[in-house]
């Protein structure tokens, strides 16, 4: 890796920062300004060629990453090493009497997102900048983010994550590169704040573009001096809740037009933006605009550019409606994430007409020219009806990203196939030359580099360089190492001391004390009942009753650990966490069962306690349904770190496993394509009698073994299991019927962890060696290459 140009200067712009910032000596200042004074110093280093960068990406063709999340994760870290400044940030905390982990953990998580979906979006921008490639990323500035979680009594309780409530450094106000975005009801004004994305030994530095929403006025003085307080609060509330919070819950009407409005604020102030530099760079004529400019939807959250750009176009710069139509059909491409049509979003016409008129209207021309195409093209009225962008009432944001996207792509080859066959197979039929997979990938900087101190020295020496952090293909050179047995018990020692690592972070965050002989058995993702967490906790009770009650005396000693937010509007998934909790109860206070097992819920699971699980993490639970699970990216973390896939053929479990071998991982449970016929005959309630230890273990939930705190939360997830309590289709995730070959091949892991350490390092070895096809760098060339057909534009001096 390159090394920083000035590395000696970091020291004193610390120091100067640092007393800038605290008003006292880096040796007196609070752990606090410590941290900010060395952020500012980052800033520092990197203003020049964050400059240069945003001039050379200007006046070529370049992608544009909408996403309502960007689930970043502490900076100072990151930067540091991708600027190759870690060890020199430790030696100057060290000089200042302090220790730079200590440093580290006083900032807090940047609240962009919530899971996969923004955790992605994150790692394509760190992949798209190490690769030179002109990428910008253009999202929200979240105030609160999602939520805050705490664990009360075991029930999960929301509190308001104010990330930002001080100085940030790593964020940059462009106060004059404001927009102005106009609802029917009010006018606002669309702020930037730039944050920089650097690169792994590459001087250029990318750009996340959030966008925060101001008032046209600051303050209605007049309204307040003639006594209308009222007037001028809500007005200036109305305009800061577009920005206040992650996904506004949508259970209410109100809800639901807060979602709508924040989803238009930030693409039209971003597509304006892109008009403007157009403008700039290549002149007026903006028929040529998607010569230079392509914009990647992640999911449907920013459809509603498509006819925004559609108004911005004709409106704005006086386009005919072919013209913009050809223009904006070329400019978008759409990612879709899930295999479910019931979570694509749909939103009520009366909120189009209430929030945007004229939007509306463009709507219900292309509903219009939709349905003359489709007559033309001899498609059946009514399929032709359903998949139309307007219906019953609704307007469908996917079908309106289907039909005027030039590009289309699932994300996991099993996905894929899913959504041409089922999911959008009527837009598959019409336009299967738009359809394209781009399997999902994670950085290897933050989540192997950073992450994982002690592999990646390992990986360094036994390869003799770093190239393996920009080409992570290159791991496969060194799988012949599976064979040396020193090797591998220098990888056990190396796992062995990220599992200590953990247990002294989960002590001091928890104040909770797990075996770290134990098998770490781990399963973080959000909580859903298609991930079937509900499962893993089923297992654990059974495990916690064999040892109990039928006295099995060889049970491997396992931690297993959770992390997980349910959506506050999502009744059953928190009656999930309070169950997981309220096993951990149960197991971890009695006497005979815990020195065996225990289960830790790890509270407000985001990115920081994800960099200590998934070192630490012995065995991945990638459980979902299968063909519910669209990728999966904590699959790809734990891999590249030396954790096997306990899992079922889902997501892109499918293809790493096509990596590994099926040797190297645990797999179980029916596949996507056997589904259909064993529903057909599927009865719960024989599983619930006939499986050994299901019975027992399900009236665990209603006999008075676990207590709801009265609630009848473990009652209706019973029934949601055996009968669907009389109004919905029991079981439709399929937990009872995977049950025993889960129970049998978990079990069978655990044996195995114990019975052959090496043979259980050499699984893990392959697993790391093979993991360069999930590394996000590989993802980012295949969109470049074959949907943005964007190069790579290093600045000038590299």
């Amino acid at each position: 890796m390159t090394t920083p140009a000035h590395p000696r200067e970091f020291d004193s712009t610390v120091e100067g920062h640092v007393r800038a910032f605290s008003g006292a000596t880096p040796r007196t200042a609070t752990v606090k300004k410590f941290w900010t004074g060395m952020s500012a110093a980052v800033m520092e280093q990197i203003a020049d060629d964050w400059d240069a960068t945003r001039a050379a990406y200007a006046a070529t063709r370049q992608q544009a990453y909408f996403s309502a999340e960007f689930l970043q994760g502490r900076a100072l870290l990151n930067n540091l090493t991708n600027l190759g400044l870690v060890e020199e940030a430790a030696r100057v905390a060290s000089e200042s009497g302090r220790e730079l982990s200590d440093v580290l953990e006083a900032e807090h998580d940047a609240a962009l997102g919530n899971g996969g979906l923004g955790r992605l979006a994150a790692c394509f921008l760190d992949s798209a900048v190490t690769q030179d490639y002109p990428v910008t990323g253009y999202g929200l500035l979240y105030r609160y983010g999602l939520f805050r979680q705490e664990l009360v009594d075991g029930f999960q309780k929301e509190h308001p994550d104010a990330w930002k409530e001080s100085f940030y450094p790593f964020i940059v106000r462009r106060g004059s590169q404001q927009r102005i975005v106009r609802f029917d009801d009010m006018t606002v004004r669309a702020v930037p704040y730039d944050m920089p994305i650097t690169g792994y030994g590459t001087r250029n530095v990318g750009t996340l573009r959030l966008w925060d929403a101001k008032p046209m006025h600051e303050f209605d003085y007049d309204a307040f001096n003639h006594q209308r307080f009222t007037d001028a609060i809500l007005e200036r509330e109305a305009v800061h809740d577009l920005t206040r919070v992650l996904y506004p819950n949508d259970s209410s009407f109100a809800g639901k037009v807060l979602r709508v409005r924040q989803q238009y604020f930030f693409v039209s102030a971003s597509l304006q933006e892109m008009l403007d530099n157009y403008i700039e760079h290549h002149g007026t004529d903006l028929r040529g605009f998607h010569t230079y400019n392509s914009v990647q939807l992640n999911d449907t959250h920013p459809v509603i550019g498509i006819p925004e750009l559609m108004r911005l176009l004709m409106d704005e710069h006086g386009l005919g409606w072919e013209e913009a139509w050809e223009v904006t059909t070329n400019t978008f491409a759409y990612t879709n994430h899930t295999v479910l049509q019931e979570a694509l979003e749909t939103w009520d016409v009366a909120i189009f007409k209430q929030l945007f008129w004229r939007i509306w209207e463009i709507i219900v021309e292309i509903d219009r020219r939709y349905r003359i195409d489709m007559q033309a093209r001899g498609i059946d009225p009514d399929a032709a009806h359903h998949y139309s962008p307007v219906h019953d009432g609704k307007v469908h944001m996917a079908w309106i990203a289907a039909y005027a996207s030039y590009s289309i792509n699932g994300v996991a080859a099993l996905h894929t196939e899913i959504i041409k066959r089922d999911t959008l197979g009527y837009w598959h039929d019409l336009f299967p030359e738009k359809f394209n997979n781009k399997t999902n990938g994670v950085t290897p900087r933050r989540w192997l580099r950073m992450c994982n101190p002690k592999l990646s020295a390992l990986l360094d020496r036994l390869s003799g360089s770093d190239e393996w952090v920009t080409d992570l293909d290159k791991l496969a050179d060194l799988r012949h190492f599976a064979e040396d047995d020193e090797v591998m018990r220098e990888l056990r020692d190396i796992k062995a001391s990220n599992k200590s690592d953990f247990a002294a972070w989960l002590a001091a965050h928890q104040g909770e004390t797990v075996d770290v002989a134990s098998i770490f058995d781990t399963q973080i993702k959000r909580l859903h009942e298609y991930k079937r967490q509900l499962m893993n906790a089923l297992y654990i009770l059974d495990l916690y009753f064999r040892i109990k009650e039928d006295g099995e005396t060889d049970v491997p000693k396992r931690t297993f650990i959770f992390g997980a937010k349910a959506a506050p509007g999502y009744t059953r998934a928190k009656r999930i966490i309070k169950l997981i909790n309220a096993i951990g109860e149960l197991v971890n206070n009695d006497p005979e069962v815990s020195p065996i097992l225990h289960v830790v819920f790890v509270e407000n699971y985001n990115v920081s306690p994800a960099e200590q699980i998934i070192p630490a993490t012995d065995v991945s639970e990638q459980i979902s349904t299968a063909g519910k699970e669209a990728s999966g990216t904590s699959n790809m973390k734990f891999m590249m770190n030396g954790a096997l896939t306990l899992g079922t053929m889902d997501g892109a479990n499918v293809e790493i496993v096509d990596a590994v071998g099926e040797d190297n991982a645990y797999i179980f449970g029916a596949r996507e394509e056997e589904l259909d016929t064993l529903r057909q005959r599927y009865n719960p309630q024989a599983h619930y009698e006939q499986v050994p230890g299901l019975k027992r273990a399900l009236d665990a939930l209603t006999d008075g073994t676990l207590d709801d705190a009265g609630t009848g939360a473990f009652h209706d997830i019973r029934g949601s299991l055996l009968d669907g309590n009389g109004w919905e289709t029991p079981d439709v995730y399929y937990v009872l019927g995977d049950f025993a070959d889960y129970r049998d091949t978990r079990d069978r892991m655990a044996r195995e962890y114990y019975a052959d350490p090496l043979h259980w390092a050499r699984m893990c070895w392959i697993n790391i060696c093979e993991s360069g096809r999930f590394s996000s760098d590989r993802t980012i060339r295949d969109y470049a290459t074959e949907v943005w057909k964007i190069e790579p534009t290093p600045i000038e001096g590299q």
